[in-house]
């Protein structure tokens, strides 16, 4: 799950960490790994949130001799911008956690060599989005409000369904987003309401929004486990709000957290208010093990890693045969229609939905 931008000063010693996560496999290199043509590491740059098993990472080792080491530099705006400073150059040869709201930066930019990569044919077409193949789509997550169960049951109240929901008198003061400038879900939800409402609506829409009492803190973390009555961090901070931008799998979260866990998650998701977020994979252009990047994107949309992802980083398989685990299935939320906006939009308008957006609700 990517989140939020948490690091500003240290953003470069997260970019300078390292963690090799599959240590097995018959070759000559050292902890620290060799690179290059022939090499048997292949380095996998990507946001703070990737993570996948022991298991499984040491099961592409067997299959394909390549050892993965993980370069972790941040979220995923932080990472990117890595990139684009070492274009050329860069630091690995995979680079894994570029969205659908900053996909068109990063193709601007040159950053990819295209590959198709086998398997693609069990991948969703509709989280395929570059005909190029410069990059290959890993999984989805779905930004939308969560609600506290308890709170809307005991004041007898349904909770929000929509976006149009949350403008009623009824939920004023009641939800907590985070800023769209320094936040992934804030973003996201801000691109929902311009995907709703058009390029001219979404501004009047935050105006009304604005009036009804949302209140707007800076991440993920500080809403969900500060701001946010239903998690358990909120619980513990005492927090008022029951509303809380945050993902569709949220609520699997809760539950597989909880000591006991509980038969029913705590929280709930209006599936009225979900922009779908995309994240992809690439091969880096001027990658010194281009072959090795090769294998582990093929790895990456395999059934087996593709079923690891959902109780690792709680996102979404995009392969058609990856089945999700019982704890998303019982307890998480399906989104059948989520907002989406297209990438190129999204880079040629991004900014100046920011700032206006800023200037409305921030000021």
């Amino acid at each position: 799950m990517n989140t939020t931008t948490k690091y500003a000063a240290t953003a470069l010693a997260a970019a300078l960490g390292v963690t090799v996560l599959a240590g097995c496999g018959g070759s000559d290199d050292k902890a620290s790994g060799d690179t290059g043509a022939g090499s048997k590491t292949v380095t996998l740059v990507s946001h703070d949130s990737f993570n996948a098993s022991d298991a499984v990472l040491k099961a592409f080792t067997k299959e394909t001799g390549y050892q993965v080491k993980v370069l972790k530099s941040g979220d995923a705006g932080a990472a990117l911008n890595q990139e684009i400073l070492t274009k050329g150059s860069p630091r690995g040869d995979v680079f894994f956690g570029v969205d659908n709201t900053l996909l068109s930066r990063a193709l601007d930019n040159g950053l990819f060599t295209p590959y198709e990569a086998k398997g693609l044919d069990r991948v969703d077409a509709d989280t395929q989005l570059d005909a190029d193949h410069r990059v290959t789509p890993v999984d989805t997550g779905d930004i939308c409000v969560n609600y506290d169960k308890k709170y809307f049951a005991d004041k007898k109240l349904a909770p929000p369904k929509s976006f149009d929901d949350l403008l009623k008198p009824a939920y004023k003061n009641l939800l907590v987003t985070e800023n769209a400038a320094t936040s992934s879900p804030g973003l996201g939800f801000l691109l929902g309401t311009v995907a709703t409402y058009g390029e001219t609506g979404y501004q009047d829409y935050w105006k009304k929004l604005k009036d009804n009492g949302v209140k707007t803190v800076d991440g993920w973390e500080q809403a969900y486990n500060e701001e946010f009555s239903g998690s358990a961090g909120g619980k513990k901070a005492k927090a008022d709000r029951p509303l809380v931008v945050s993902y569709a799998s949220s609520p699997p979260v809760e539950v597989l957290y909880a000591d006991p866990q509980p038969t029913e998650a705590p929280t709930g998701v209006a599936t009225g208010t979900c922009f779908r977020q995309i994240e992809f994979a690439g091969l880096l252009d001027g990658a010194k093990n281009e072959a090795g990047g090769k294998a582990l994107l093929d790895f990456l949309i395999s059934k087996q890693f593709q079923e690891d992802m959902p109780l690792n980083m709680f996102v979404n398989p995009v392969a058609k045969d990856a089945k999700l685990p019982e704890l998303f299935t019982k307890f998480g939320a399906t989104v059948d229609k989520p907002a989406t906006v297209d990438p190129e939009k999204i880079a040629k308008n991004r900014e100046q939905w920011v700032q206006s957006w800023s200037s409305l609700v921030v000021k």
